[in-house]
């Protein structure tokens, strides 16, 4: 029988192959420690709150576009491109402004 067969008469049988990949997926489990049942979550090390990337004309252009594609997506695109324009410019005064 060829290993193309196999595989064919494998895949007629749902239940079978079933129960030859549990086992591979069990495997892939990274939830627990290996052997311990203990969930990895406990584990780790509380995550440090990630620093915010600083403002630049690129991260204001996404922000802008983001924002204007979810509430102004009915907008005809160079109005929407001279709305985008405007809200960058704000972002950029107010990330030159100093910070109190």
């Amino acid at each position: 029988m060829t290993p193309i067969a196999i595989l064919a008469d494998l895949l007629r049988r749902p239940a079978l192959l079933l129960a030859l990949a549990l086992p591979l997926l069990a495997a892939c489990n990274t939830d627990q420690l290996a052997g311990t049942g203990a969930p990895l979550v406990a584990a780790r090390e509380p995550a440090a709150k990630p620093e915010q990337e600083p403002m630049t004309h690129t991260r204001a252009a996404r922000e802008c576009w983001m924002a204007t594609e979810k509430g102004r997506a009915d907008m005809p695109l160079d109005k929407r491109a001279d709305v985008v324009e405007k809200c960058i410019e704000q972002k950029m005064k107010a990330a030159a402004a100093p910070q109190s």
